[in-house]
């Protein structure tokens, strides 16, 4: 999947189609699956693990609202300078 800034996009893994976020229940961290810069070995794992959860509503306020924390590639994402 092309995004506009010229990145391919992830694909998502099949129980999460429709979700963009995807927390670890292990380590209470949640990821953006559509950022380009996420290691796909970590989702990799964290599927085979079956310890994830999704989002209602997927949105990473939600995420928060449930206690898990932002992975650093969302922070840097959001503020490079202090990730």
């Amino acid at each position: 999947m092309l995004l506009s800034l010229g990145f391919y996009a992830m694909s998502r893994p099949i129980r999460f189609e429709e979700n963009q976020f995807v927390g670890d229940k292990r380590s209470q961290i949640v990821y953006d699956l559509d950022l380009p810069g996420l290691d796909k070995s970590i989702i990799d794992e964290l599927m085979e693990s079956e310890r994830f959860i999704s989002f209602g509503p997927d949105t990473l306020n939600e995420a928060r609202n449930r206690g898990y924390k932002p992975h650093k590639s969302i922070r840097e994402s959001q503020d490079p300078e202090n990730a």
